[in-house]
């Protein structure tokens, strides 16, 4: 025999046992490339649901009809969609609605605590801080009492004409303070001592008024 031969017929049978013959397709899927290769339960129900999704909008579903199930679902949305323009945005517990950014800053405090720091500003004679401290205080304590929402990206201005709404006899004051507040956060302007001492009023007589619609609705006597 030419010893070539006889090498490879040593070396690489090729007429292997059955036996054999899997365990070598075996060892060969174990390897890395072909176990990476492998689908993951993800990928797979992924699929399942893809398809029976598919099944039911192509029709091929069994006893479903997919156009009927393209109108119930234009039909649920349609019902969300008319629910939030009806009835607005859930309303928010107090802790949720008050926390997080406010006008520009992601702040935690309550507005007791924002009130304290702009008292203790004040006192150090820092008026831009201090007005910026008193005007949040502002708007959160609003926020808190659920008569006014701040999302994150309401601005100065916005705050007061939502403020305004609520407090109509206070427009003119909640538009100075806005501006004002807006003039020391964005525009270097330098707060000063009157400012400060004007949005304090402001602050004290919102803080103990009740808003309009609740005193038309619930009367004088009525608890805000």
């Amino acid at each position: 025999m030419n010893p070539l031969a006889s090498l490879y017929a040593t070396d690489v049978p090729v007429d292997p046992a059955a036996p054999e013959a899997r365990q070598w397709l075996i060892d060969e899927l174990a390897k890395p490339s072909y176990q990476a290769a492998r689908p993951t339960w993800f990928d797979l129900a992924s699929r399942a649901v893809r398809d029976w999704l598919g099944s039911l909008f192509s029709g091929s579903g069994n006893g479903v009809d997919g156009g009927l199930v393209a109108v119930l679902v234009v039909a649920v949305v349609a019902i969300v969609v008319a629910g939030f323009l009806i009835f607005g945005m859930p309303r928010l517990n107090r802790r949720s609605t008050a926390a997080g950014e406010i006008l520009g800053a992601d702040d935690r405090r309550d507005a007791a605590a924002m009130r304290k720091d702009a008292e203790i500003a004040a006192g150090a004679r820092d008026w831009t801080l201090a007005i910026e401290e008193l005007f949040r205080a502002l708007a959160k304590g609003l926020a808190e009492r659920t008569i006014v929402t701040v999302n994150p990206g309401t601005t100065a201005h916005d705050f007061g004409v939502r403020a305004s709404a609520a407090f109509p006899q206070e427009r003119a004051r909640l538009g100075r303070a806005a501006s004002v507040f807006d003039g020391v956060r964005y525009l270097d302007a330098h707060g000063t001592e009157q400012d400060y001492v004007e949005l304090a009023s402001l602050e004290r007589a919102l803080r103990a008024a009740r808003p309009a619609q609740l005193v038309e609705i619930g009367g004088a006597g009525s608890p805000v």
